[in-house]
């Protein structure tokens, strides 16, 4: 028998060796998610977990890549969670549309891409074909709270949900 998607999602924090069931703190005058029809738009997340950002400064120079990748692993289990509060579960998401990841990058650092490749490998481990995506990685200056990285997503739910 397949797991469930929350099995899955629990098997992958617990290779982080993080939780991800508490209350996941938005600071400012905006929503976690928005749902628009068949699809929900989930804010930009960075790898803090309860008030600690795990992963600070910049890819390619106090930031390793494994780094940067662990980071945006924590910052896709974040956006899943917040989707799994709004939703009640993960089984009702049909696929993961788009996920756009932002990195905090030294000026010679150009391997973004690879960084991004942390939240695609979450969402196949968890979706499987589903978690298949389009995508964007982009090198930034700076993030919130000095975070490495930054996810949103996009999500498209099954019909009728």
């Amino acid at each position: 028998m397949d797991q469930s998607r929350q099995a899955l999602f629990d098997d992958v924090a617990r290779h982080l060796g993080h939780r991800f069931d508490g209350e996941l703190r938005i600071g400012g005058n905006y929503v976690p998610a928005v749902r628009n029809g068949n699809q929900v738009y989930v804010s930009g997340q960075i790898p803090r977990i309860d008030n600690t950002v795990m992963v600070v400064g910049r890819v390619g120079a106090e930031v390793s890549l494994e780094q940067g990748q662990h980071a945006a692993k924590i910052c896709t289990m974040r956006a899943l969670a917040i989707l799994a509060q709004m939703l009640g579960d993960l089984e009702c998401i049909d696929s993961v549309l788009r996920i756009n990841v932002y990195v905090r990058s030294d000026a010679e650092f150009s391997q973004q891409s690879e960084v991004a490749d942390g939240a695609s490998a979450v969402l196949y481990a968890i979706f499987a074909d589903a978690g298949r995506h389009t995508r964007t990685s982009v090198g930034v200056f700076q993030l919130p709270k000095g975070a490495a990285v930054e996810v949103d997503m996009i999500v498209a739910l099954k019909p009728g949900r």
